[in-house]
């Protein structure tokens, strides 16, 4: 024994079931192309987004550092006639001048780090 339905069961046939299959079909069909289109026009261009990124590199600058200039030395006066004691004295104001001209040397090089 089948519980199954056929044509000859329901005796209306299988035509009944065909407009009905078709409708359905077509709306189906319809609604799959409609959502296909949407989905195609979503699936457009697009506007890239800009991304600033902030990339460090070491660039090479020029010092500008003041340039220093060489002091008249006291000694480089002297003479052989010149008593010690004057002697003494230009060296010792010598070794000051070269104290304060290393000391703006310094300056100078460090102001270019």
């Amino acid at each position: 024994m089948s519980l199954g339905l056929n044509s000859r069961s329901c005796g209306s046939g299988i035509e009944w079931f065909r407009p009905a299959s078709r409708a359905i079909r077509g709306v189906a069909c319809r609604s799959g192309l409609v959502l296909t289109l949407g989905l195609v026009g979503c699936a457009g261009k697009v506007e890239p987004q800009i991304q600033y990124v902030r990339v460090e590199v070491p660039v090479q600058v020029p010092c500008r550092a003041p340039e220093v200039s060489v002091p008249p030395w006291a000694a480089a006066g002297l003479r052989q006639t010149d008593s010690l004691e004057v002697k003494v004295r230009a060296l010792l104001a010598e070794r000051r001048q070269r104290i304060g001209y290393e000391k703006e040397l310094e300056a100078a090089t460090k102001a270019c780090r």
